[in-house]
């Protein structure tokens, strides 16, 4: 055939004649469908087809002499007359007689493949052009599904060619500088994948925010995947670690329902959007072993990329799943082209300190901090509101929008989750926003000046007003080194991967207490005796965090599990040292149901916390269901980088009570490299140091609490804030005696306390001492390298 290429007949190469969508399907078949990786075949319909097609219908010189008036592509008005007028000639014009029997010779033949007469197919649009890797032109043309028969297909192959004149691609290909006279349309048809009657998403094989190599992101949603990209629902997310998932290891980092409250299906002739019922938005759309599979696919796909482009290319991958045969598929994939691009040797930091409640939060795309006036956007016939500067508030955005949102300095939507097309375009502009912020448009009065604060992980939040905050590029090669180990205090996982950028050693203290009290929220006795909860609130209010498990447990097993993986995925291999639980019993009370395990206490800062809890009768079946999480993490995870820490062990026969009850439940210290460490944070750690490090493998100085019991001062006392002094020679004293103690028996040293931080002639203080290493605050590791003499 002159105009038809079968794909097991194309690969990469062939990006010219079928446009980059189109090749990769081509090279996904020829390479990866040994390995088990299902990519629906088809045909494509080559540029030379629509050269064909415009050459035939004599379209060229009408649209070149419309894009020819077409002056200022910021001029909307105009690109929609242009845009218009251009696509309707490609509507009325004829298919050449030659071309639609090949196109129609070649459905059939697909239709006998799969022994389906008018069978259902995608008709996807690939722009062609010799350096289309370079942009991602995702969401520029258009793509038809669910069609079948051959009137269908021959007009919705007219509407494919005419899609490489909307409204967003003409301004597109102006920005990237692409001529339009040498751009063609091919096109892919392939065998529909029936996700309506299951799933579908996308998956990246990095983390689309922070730029993270290592992580595998997937987005699912019931239905075809175009209720993601639309915005319609904010989808379940998973994230999976590509080091130990190459190793055989089962790394799910994160599983995250989303409200998946609408769903595309087939109809006659396209497609309709219907809700979902209750019961099933509150499942995730993929089991585990699914989430795997897509993961080693896309993991798969990243390498066949990276190995013909000769450098790492991350890949975004289109998956569906199949509600006839129950099978995953790969539809589409193409290399993401943000990232890629901003690989450097530098870090930069935001800093803002926000004194005020949120006006509204949601999902957070962009890693940034801007401030301009809230433009809210009920529909697309108001854009023309939109002037440069402002921020876009708006239920969802789609494609059309692209040339508005040029002007734009962020972006709010109500709907969308991180792979929806406001995420995408922001990604591409280098601009934040924020998506799934509920209400945002009631919250958020239009002109209003309001500030988004996206720089603190996967939450981001609206601020009325304008709020001060800093923003600051550090060329880290460039920065001093430190003669010990610089790491991080790290409480929330969902900053970790963006933190991972820093030049630091590791994490010094992974705090899991965020974890309980953010993810969790219940009591853990809660959890395993909720018979003993008398409070129906409470109870409904468990039930609902715990809907998704019918073993409770479980769910906080997991939940524990996957933060503390989040962490420890992001630092891999550097070692990340994980603090047990150390709330005061006041933090447990507040926890749901809380106050029926817990006892009132006159002074919990010195009180019921700690080593003591973990083999105690009354606690210790509630510290089981923390030690699974942490054995889930290693053993199924195989983030065998992380160190377990103990804190407030007062008495040597508490460490070895401690260990031996963590042995009992499968944390067996020295078995596959598991080091257990002491927080050295009371008096008799340091008195007894030689003693203490007989069981521990190393200390880590909590010089809060160290100062604390050392100078009799109540750290949370106003009145008595001036003695409380970690530079006080007392505290240097104990300083002194704990790291010398370290060194002689041969053990790590470290702290992990508020004073390095604070006081950074402390911190060349304990480097001279021979302290290994100073775990810092995250926002103050630059500060205290570009200040280190």
């Amino acid at each position: 055939m002159k105009f038809i290429k079968q794909f097991r007949d194309i690969g990469i190469a062939d990006v010219p004649l079928v446009g980059g969508k189109t090749a990769s399907l081509g090279q996904m078949i020829q390479t990866l469908a040994a390995s088990g990786i299902r990519v629906p075949d088809g045909f494509a319909i080559t540029a030379d087809a629509y050269w064909h097609f415009v050459n035939s219908n004599a379209l060229m010189p009408h649209i070149e002499k419309m894009m020819d008036g077409l002056h200022d592509y910021n001029d909307l008005h105009k690109i929609k007359e242009v845009g218009h007028h251009i696509r309707n000639l490609f509507h009325i014009a004829p298919m050449p007689a030659d071309l639609a029997q090949e196109i129609f010779d070649a459905y059939q033949q697909l239709g006998k493949e799969y022994g389906q007469k008018n069978i259902s197919v995608a008709v996807r649009s690939s722009a062609t052009a010799e350096d289309l890797p370079t942009a991602s032109f995702a969401g520029q043309q258009d793509t038809f599904l669910n069609i079948a028969g051959k009137d269908e297909l021959i007009d919705a192959c007219k509407k494919c060619f005419a899609s490489l004149f909307t409204d967003r691609a003409i301004v597109y290909r102006y920005d990237k500088n692409f001529d339009y006279k040498k751009i063609a349309l091919s096109i892919a048809v392939q065998k529909m994948v029936r996700s309506d009657k299951a799933s579908s998403g996308v998956a990246f094989s990095l983390d689309t925010e922070s730029g993270f190599k290592n992580a595998v992101i997937i987005n699912a949603s019931y239905g075809l995947g175009e209720a993601i990209v639309q915005g319609l629902v904010v989808p379940d997310e998973y994230i999976v670690f590509k080091p130990t998932l190459e190793k055989g290891f089962m790394p799910i980092l994160k599983k995250e329902i989303g409200s998946k409250k609408m769903k595309i299906v087939y109809r006659t002739g396209g497609t309709v959007q219907t809700s979902v019922p209750v019961a099933q938005q509150q499942q995730l759309c993929l089991a585990d072993d699914e989430i795997i599979t897509l993961a080693k696919a896309t993991v798969a796909i990243e390498k066949m990329y990276s190995q013909e482009k000769g450098a790492w290319s991350p890949m975004d991958v289109e998956w569906a799943k199949d509600g006839l045969d129950n099978m995953l598929y790969i539809v589409q994939a193409r290399p993401e082209t943000v990232h890629a691009a901003q690989q450097t040797n530098s870090y930069i930091q935001y800093r803002c300190d926000a004194h005020q409640e949120p006006l509204v939060v949601g999902q957070s795309i962009g890693q940034q901090i801007v401030t301009g006036k809230a433009r809210v956007i009920a529909s697309a016939h108001e854009i023309d509101k939109v002037v440069e500067g402002d921020i876009i508030v708006t239920n969802m955005t789609d494609p059309d929008w692209v040339p508005v949102l040029k002007k734009a300095v962020g972006i709010i939507t109500q709907m969308g989750g991180r792979t929806c097309h406001a995420a995408i375009v922001s990604r591409e502009l280098h601009i934040p926003a924020l998506v799934g912020a509920a209400d945002a448009m009631t919250k958020i009065t239009d002109g209003q000046t309001i500030t988004i604060d996206c720089s603190k992980g996967t939450t981001g939040s609206v601020y009325a007003g304008e709020i001060p905050f800093e923003k600051e590029e550090i060329v880290l090669d460039q920065l001093p080194s430190v003669p010990a180990d610089i790491m991080i205090n790290l409480a929330d996982p969902e900053r970790a991967f963006a933190l991972s950028f820093l030049p630091v050693a590791g994490v010094g203290l992974a705090r899991i207490e965020f974890i309980i009290t953010n993810t969790i929220k219940i009591h853990p006795l809660a959890i395993l005796h909720p018979e003993l909860v008398t409070d129906k609130k409470a109870l409904r209010t468990i039930e609902q965090i715990t809907h998704a498990y019918s073993d409770k447990k479980q769910f906080y097993i997991d939940s524990l599990a996957q933060g503390i993986a989040l962490i420890a995925a992001a630092f891999y291999p550097k070692p990340v040292i994980v603090r047990l639980s150390d709330f005061k019993t006041n933090e447990y009370r507040n926890l749901i149901g809380g106050s029926y395990f817990e006892p009132q206490e006159e002074n919990p800062m010195i009180g019921f916390r700690g080593a003591i809890r973990y083999y105690s009768d009354t606690y210790k079946d509630a510290f089981a269901l923390e030690c699974a999480a942490l054995k889930k993490v290693r053993e199924q995870m195989g983030l065998t980088n992380i160190k377990i820490m103990v804190p407030f062990v007062r008495t040597l026969e508490e460490g070895k009570r401690v260990i031996q009850e963590m042995g009992m439940h499968g944390l067996v210290q020295a078995q596959d490299g598991l080091q257990i460490i002491m927080m050295c944070e009371i008096p008799s750690n340091v008195i007894l140091i030689d003693e203490f490090l007989k069981d521990f493998d190393g200390i880590s100085i909590g010089s809060n609490d160290l100062t604390q019991l050392t100078l009799g001062v109540d750290r949370d006392s106003g009145l008595l804030g001036k003695i409380f002094d970690e530079r006080d020679p007392a505290m240097k004293k104990m300083f002194e005696m704990a790291i010398d103690g370290a060194r002689k028996a041969g053990k790590y040293s470290g702290i992990c306390g508020q004073a390095p931080s604070d006081y950074p002639e402390l911190a060349q203080f304990l480097i001279k001492l021979g302290i290994q290493s100073i775990s810092l605050n995250p926002d103050t590791v630059i500060p205290f390298l570009m200040r280190y003499k």
